[in-house]
């Protein structure tokens, strides 16, 4: 698979990963891959750090349902696809919706990803629900 097709397959897996169903996504995703996440959590390492991340959102204290991520935009350049694209679910405690653009990049080889980047208007969110503190 080409790296956009990667990304676009992963993209359309999100909705089963956040059902629980993980293992045809995490399939995508090389066991060495490095998520450059940034900020105070810095890099993740590894396909298990990978999982983690996914099993934060169905059991962390910010419950969605009705995900939806539609991508706006690829591009895609070699070993690299960047999506723009926007993501949109609802609050489950308090029924508030949100809708935000964000962006990722991820680079393949082999037809795995190796490394991810991602920017989220996390600030966006919190203001759209309500939780800013």
């Amino acid at each position: 698979m080409t790296p956009a097709q990667v990304h676009r397959r992963i993209v359309d897996l999100y909705p089963r990963v956040l059902a629980g169903d993980m293992d045809e996504a995490l399939a995508l995703v090389d066991q060495d891959v490095i998520d450059h996440r940034g900020g105070t959590q810095g890099d993740h390492h590894g396909r298990a750090a990978w999982r983690d991340k996914w099993l934060a959102l169905l059991e962390g204290p910010q419950d969605f349902h009705d995900v939806e991520v539609t991508v706006e935009q690829n591009i895609a350049s070699d070993d690299i696809s960047v999506n723009r694209y926007r993501s949109r679910g609802t609050h489950t405690a308090s029924g508030r919706r949100y809708d935000v653009t964000s962006m990722d990049m991820i680079r393949v080889r082999d037809g795995r990803i190796v490394e991810h980047w991602a920017l989220r208007d996390t600030a966006a969110i919190e203001a759209q629900l309500g939780t800013v503190s």
